[in-house]
């Protein structure tokens, strides 16, 4: 056995655990070909189904694409929104001033500490006695206030990534902190944060079925209707868990495109 070299030590082990779906890359086959399998597996279903019974899976297919717009809408806009707060979370959390570092980080704790379902129900029903906000604007500042604190320590981790040598670099050529950060160390961190962010976004993806009890009318909640309509249940959900299943199948292979160009340009 060789001997164990106390100065180099061995690469820690990184363990990448997401909520999102496994991102297909043809340096593990066995995920790659299951990603295949699904995927082609889910739409050759949806088909035959939907031809071989038209009643109800074809009526199914037909009833759910207003619900399936509303489900991108709340999707976009939510992680919209929490790019702009994880930014600045992102920001506070590595801050030396002690005041927005503490905000950031109760920030961080106490969000990721309850629940998306409870902050739902906090925001649509709690604040709304104080102000009215329509479900999906509500359904949206809920879902975005969560993944705020998972995309704060995403930006944290990748500008923190960042050599420090970049920003003393940039501060000996003359720019201010804020310059050096805009301009040198968050372009370099986009590379590397990048791929965390389109896995949050699949995770939003599927939590925002979760609207759907705030009489939001996303995919779920119009397969419900449908259900509740014509006592469908089992062909109605099993369309609607397909139509999950193909969307973040199909996000998720664009996220490991991206990913793999950008490894390709570093």
């Amino acid at each position: 056995m060789a001997p164990i070299d106390k100065n180099h030590p061995a690469a820690p082990t990184v363990i990448e655990i997401s909520e999102g779906a496994a991102i297909p890359t043809r340096r593990d086959m066995g995920l790659f070909t299951a990603w295949r399998t699904a995927f082609v597996g889910a739409i050759a279903i949806v088909v035959y189904l939907a031809w071989s019974r038209p009643k109800p899976y074809l009526e199914i297919l037909q009833f759910i694409p207003d619900g399936l717009f509303v489900t991108f809408q709340v999707t976009v806009e939510a992680i919209f929104l929490s790019l702009i707060i994880g930014l600045f979370t992102g920001l506070g959390r590595i801050s030396k001033n002690r005041l927005l570092n503490g905000i950031a980080s109760l920030y961080v704790e106490v969000i990721r500490g309850i629940p998306l379902l409870v902050q739902l129900f906090y925001i649509y029903y709690a604040l709304g006695r104080i102000v009215n906000l329509p479900a999906v604007i509500s359904a949206v500042i809920a879902m975005a206030v969560c993944y705020g604190a998972y995309m704060g320590e995403i930006f944290r981790a990748g500008i923190e990534a960042v050599h420090k040598g970049q920003m003393e670099a940039a501060r000996s050529l003359g720019m201010t902190h804020v310059q050096a950060m805009v301009h040198v160390i968050l372009p370099q961190a986009v590379k590397t944060i990048l791929p965390p962010i389109g896995n949050e976004f699949v995770a939003l993806l599927k939590d925002s079925s979760l609207v759907s009890i705030l009489a939001v009318s996303d995919l779920l909640r119009r397969g419900r209707e449908y259900a509740s309509e014509s006592f469908s249940y089992f062909e109605t959900y099993t369309m609607v868990a397909l139509i999950y299943l193909i969307i973040t199948l199909f996000l998720s292979k664009i996220i490991s495109i991206m990913e793999d160009r950008i490894n390709v340009g570093r």
